[in-house]
């Protein structure tokens, strides 16, 4: 199943206070970044948010999940925490501050 662009609309717009942020589709889901720097996946009009200390640090009840099969585990923000601009967009800026740079693509 994929992702609504409703969802995605609705997300952009809780986010809306996130310098840089933006969204590239994917094989019917959506990447998430921040300043070019990818920080996770809206899949099946799901969150999910790459693991960092901070990230976890922010929230630290949050359930792990896959974005899709052999993935990484990532953290699922249940939609009722969309909501929450505040919280929301506290945890993309802490997932992102602790993301490595990304690296330049060779040509």
């Amino acid at each position: 199943m994929a992702t609504s662009a409703e969802i995605i609309n609705f997300l952009v717009d809780q986010l809306s206070g996130v310098q840089q942020l933006s969204t590239r589709r994917m094989f019917g889901e959506y990447c998430v970044y921040i300043a070019g720097k990818p920080v996770g996946f809206v899949c099946d009009d799901q969150l999910y948010l790459k693991i960092t200390p901070a990230g976890r640090a922010v929230a630290p009840s949050v359930a792990e999940g896959f974005p899709y099969p052999d993935a990484k585990a990532h953290l699922l923000i249940s939609a009722d925490r969309w909501e929450d601009r505040d919280w929301l967009a506290e945890l993309v800026l802490a997932t992102y501050g602790d993301l490595p740079e990304v690296k330049p693509r060779k040509k």
